[in-house]
């Protein structure tokens, strides 16, 4: 289980998106992920899916660990397909499954919706694959920055966006020791009915749960031994820096975001 999940994983390689400048990472993604709704034709899907595709290969992180890390999501890829191809009613008729009617509107929408889906899943992981946690934390609180005249906690809200992602891989192994440890005294949880599986996981729920609330009272007690009083005053080991790379980047993503509304309908 925790070998298929990769959000919340870094994985060191040296590569040219490892180096980059959070920030310039963290921007780039969120522009992604807007612009991903505004495409409407094969070319600028097209567009998104190479430069997605282009950036993972980009990391030299092995693609068959990056479509693994997507295992869990294919199945709600599949399901939003299947919805819309099954749901949606409009357009001209191209087939006959079974008596039931599929529309060319459906197939359209399905294909769209799914491919968008699994590009914003691939890039935003991207981020985690790449990044330090201590990274991702620093780059959100300058971003968030001059929020702070707000009185906006920008420390406080990078600190627990950095602990829940870096605490991600760490309760997936936790489950799959006790979903093991479980198995062993003889807990099934692949058969039987639907309520007798909801019964099995419910000894699985129960020390997961304590165990994670174990660990956050003893990351707050470390952190208190520690003296940490919140953002005030402290100062950062690693300064963020913006180099040529970073720009570099920004101009490929320009033109991938002019080539997107060219190709548009």
């Amino acid at each position: 289980m925790s070998s298929s999940m990769m959000i919340g994983q870094y994985i060191p390689a040296g590569s040219f998106i490892h180096k980059l400048d959070p920030r310039t990472k963290i921007a780039i993604i969120f522009f992604f992920v807007v612009i991903v709704f505004f495409a409407n034709s094969v070319m600028s899907y097209g567009l998104l899916t190479l430069f997605a595709v282009g950036s993972a290969f980009a990391t030299k992180i092995r693609v068959r660990y990056i479509l693994k890390g997507l295992k869990p999501v294919w199945f709600l890829i599949a399901f939003t397909f299947l919805l819309h191809l099954f749901v949606t009613r409009e357009g001209e008729v191209i087939a006959t499954v079974f008596g039931w009617e599929l529309y060319r509107e459906a197939l359209i929408q399905g294909s769209t919706i799914s491919l968008r889906f699994f590009l914003l899943i691939m890039v935003t992981s991207l981020l985690t694959l790449t990044t330090t946690p201590i990274e991702i934390t620093d780059a959100i609180e300058q971003l968030l920055g001059p929020f702070k005249r707000f009185r906006f906690p920008a420390h406080e809200l990078a600190l627990m966006m950095s602990i829940s992602l870096r605490f991600i891989p760490t309760l997936m192994q936790e489950t799959e020791k006790i979903s093991k440890a479980q198995a062993s005294r003889g807990v099934d949880f692949r058969t039987g009915s639907f309520k007798d599986r909801i019964k099995a996981v419910i000894p699985l729920l129960v020390p997961l749960f304590v165990s994670a609330f174990k660990r956050a009272e003893e990351l707050a007690m470390a952190m208190e031994a520690r003296g940490y009083k919140g953002g005030e005053g402290r100062t950062k080991l690693r300064e963020l820096h913006i180099g040529w790379k970073d720009y570099v980047v920004y101009g490929l993503f320009i033109l991938l975001m002019a080539g997107l509304f060219l190709t548009r309908n």
